[in-house]
């Protein structure tokens, strides 16, 4: 089955040379703009949100990208020009069988076939065991796919309808199976959810594999991951570095008030207890937000001379005299 081409760098709005930076304000500021819990229209923002964070999960990371430029369209579109990188979609699995295809995990069948890293149904064999002749008994091989899950979703849980498309096997037509599958609260980047006995069939009435469902932690436009831990920039004026301030910040759970001491300095990481992703216990990790101090890039004539004032009257400098 031929898979639908997907134009990452159209997607994300820039052009092929686009530097690592460029593709990362490109997408923090699509992101931000689609993010499901700001968007205007829900259900069109949460496609659009999925859509940019698979272009930037492939190109934002370097070696995906020098994949995906070098085989260009043609190799992505071909799986015969695509080589060992190719599809996994379509192809013969080692027991035999045709390729899987998902659907409601959060990637195009595109993403699974090229960059899935266990998408598109990619099989697993079991302790190492090799592919058996056809004509002998045997398991089932397991098979894996990426799911995409938002930062949010590590709170409380959710569900996720997933679809399997199960290929012709052993006289058993085409089908297609729906699942509804918990995500229990405190997922972690990894973890694979287990459906006991949905893989590939097995052989002459052996016993079916495992699905597995790998954790894929969707990219969130200000928030970043660090074990337990979430870090978010916090964007500052000079004066309330100096002075001190309350400010406000979101979290995953509604926006908090933080107290940030005087004197503060950029790059310091200011500590929000228990807002970081929850533990099985329900305890919960920290968020950190990392100061950025921000200057303004013009100012009034007013201003102008206040600033013309504090650099006459400060004895503060930051560069240490020779």
């Amino acid at each position: 089955m031929a898979v639908a081409f997907q134009d990452y760098y159209a997607t994300l709005g820039v052009a092929r040379t686009a530097t690592a930076e460029d593709l990362k304000s490109a997408f923090r500021n699509l992101a931000r703009l689609h993010h499901p819990d700001v968007a205007k229209d829900k259900v069109t923002g949460e496609v659009k949100f999925k859509e940019i964070n698979e272009a930037y999960e492939v190109l934002g990371d370097p070696e995906k990208r020098r994949r995906y430029d070098e085989l260009g369209e043609e190799g992505l579109r071909d799986p015969a020009g695509a080589g060992a990188t190719g599809p996994r979609r379509g192809r013969r699995a080692p027991d035999g069988e045709a390729g899987f295809e998902f659907g409601g995990t959060g990637f195009s069948d595109f993403f699974e076939s090229f960059f899935g890293g266990g998408g598109g149904g990619s099989f697993s064999g079991r302790d190492g065991e090799p592919a058996r002749g056809d004509d002998e008994p045997g398991p089932g091989r397991d098979i894996e796919a990426d799911l995409l899950v938002a930062l949010g979703e590590t709170l409380h849980g959710s569900r996720r309808r997933v679809t399997l498309r199960r290929p012709f096997h052993d006289g058993t037509p085409e089908r297609t199976d729906t699942y509804d599958v918990r995500l229990p609260p405190a997922l972690r980047e990894g973890r694979r959810i287990r459906l006991a006995g949905q893989g590939a069939p097995g052989r002459h009435g052996a016993p079916a594999g495992d699905l597995y469902l790998r954790v894929r932690f969707a990219r969130h436009p200000d928030l970043g991951v660090q074990g337990d831990d979430i870090y978010r920039d916090l964007d500052l004026t000079p004066w309330e570095a100096v002075l001190g301030a309350r400010v406000k910040i979101p979290t995953l759970d509604g926006a908090v008030a933080l107290n940030v001491p005087p004197g503060t300095r950029a790059g310091s990481h200011l500590r929000v207890r228990g807002h970081g992703l929850p533990h099985a216990d329900g305890s919960r990790g920290d968020l950190y937000a990392v100061v950025q101090l921000q200057v303004p890039t013009a100012v009034t004539a007013d201003e102008k001379a206040l600033w013309e004032k504090l650099a006459q009257v400060s004895a503060f400098s930051p560069r240490v005299s020779p």
